[in-house]
C-alpha cells in the first residue's frame, strides 16, 4: 500500500530556464516523455516568461493554464510588461509585447503576472530570476521579496510600480528605506549578474569572465561570505553564462531567444533535457 506521504516524496521538480516568448520550443520541451507522469511533476519557471521571443501571448496564456502547483517567478522582462501597461515605461524596438498589450485578455494577464512571486523556496532549493545579495540569508531573501510582491499585489500597484525601477540603487544596506530599498531588492532578484567586491551591482557588463580583466568584479554567487552558500539557487537571466551547474548553483538561461536552446533540469537528480530554438 502506498501511503500519502510516499506520493509526496516522489514528486519531481523540473526547473526551466528563460522562455521569453519561445512558445513552440516550450511546448516541444514539455512534450518529452519525462513529463508524461502528470500529477507528480511540478514545473518551476525561472522568470522572463515573455518578451523578445516570437509568441509572448501564446506563452503567457499557456503558463496561466497550467496547474497552480507550478511556479513562475518574476523576471525583469515580466516586470517591464507591468510597467509598460501601467504607462510608466515605453516599449523598445526589441520588445515583443504589443500582442499582449492589445489582447482582450490583457487585464487578466497583467493581474496573473503581478501575483507571481519574486522568489520561491522549497526542499532547500531557491529559485529567483537573477540572484541574491551576499548579505541575505534565505529568511531575509524571502522577506525582502515579499516587500516588493506586496507593492505589486496592492490595488494601487500601477502607482507603486515606479518605486521598483532604477539603476541608482546598487548596494544593499539594511537601513535602506522607501524607493531605494525596493529598487535594490528588485535589482538583485531580477537583474544582478556581476558585483564589485564592495558589493555594488554592475549592470553594464555581462561577461561571466570579466573578473579575469578586472579583479574587482565577481559573479554575484562568488561574493565572499555569501549567506546562501548552503542553499541550492536556481536562476536564469544570464545567457552569456549559459548552462552552469555547481553543487549549490544552477543557471538555466541557455539563450533560447537568441537562437540557442531551452533547457530544463530535474532537481531530484539533475537530469537535463533541452530543445534547440530551430526545431526540426
Amino acid at each position: 500500500m502506498i501511503k500519502k506521504h510516499d506520493k509526496i516524496n516522489k514528486k519531481e521538480i523540473w526547473a526551466i530556464g528563460d522562455v521569453q516568448g519561445c512558445y513552440d520550443q516550450l511546448r516541444t520541451l514539455l512534450s518529452h516523455k519525462v513529463f508524461s507522469s502528470g500529477e507528480n511533476i511540478e514545473l518551476w519557471f525561472a522568470g522572463d516568461m515573455i518578451n523578445r521571443g516570437p509568441k509572448s501571448l501564446d506563452t503567457i496564456k499557456y503558463l496561466m493554464s497550467l496547474n497552480e502547483r507550478n511556479v513562475c517567478v518574476l523576471g525583469n522582462h515580466d516586470l517591464h510588461l507591468l510597467a509598460t501597461f501601467a504607462g510608466f515605461r515605453k516599449s523598445s524596438s526589441s520588445d515583443t509585447l504589443e500582442e499582449i498589450l492589445n489582447s482582450a485578455d490583457v487585464i487578466d494577464i497583467v493581474n496573473w503576472i503581478r501575483f507571481r512571486p519574486l522568489a520561491h523556496f522549497e526542499q532547500n532549493n531557491l529559485m529567483v530570476h537573477a540572484g541574491v545579495m551576499a548579505q541575505w540569508d534565505i529568511k531575509k531573501t524571502l522577506s525582502l521579496a515579499s516587500e516588493v510582491q506586496d507593492l505589486l499585489r496592492d490595488k494601487n500597484w500601477q502607482h507603486n510600480i515606479k518605486k521598483i525601477f532604477g539603476n541608482t540603487s546598487l548596494i544593499w544596506d539594511d537601513e535602506l528605506k522607501g524607493n531605494k530599498r525596493f529598487r535594490t531588492i528588485t535589482n538583485a532578484l531580477t537583474r544582478i549578474r556581476l558585483c564589485r567586491i564592495t558589493g555594488n551591482m554592475v549592470f553594464s557588463i555581462k561577461d561571466p569572465d570579466a573578473k579575469e580583466k578586472d579583479t574587482n568584479l565577481v559573479p554575484w554567487f562568488e561574493m565572499p561570505d555569501r549567506k546562501t552558500k548552503d542553499i541550492t539557487i536556481i536562476f536564469g537571466h544570464w545567457s552569456a553564462l549559459g548552462l552552469f551547474i555547481q553543487k549549490n548553483l544552477i543557471c538555466l538561461d541557455t539563450g533560447c531567444v537568441w537562437g540557442r536552446s531551452l533547457t530544463a533540469i530535474r532537481l531530484n537528480d539533475r537530469k537535463i533535457i533541452s530543445v534547440p530554438f530551430n526545431i526540426k
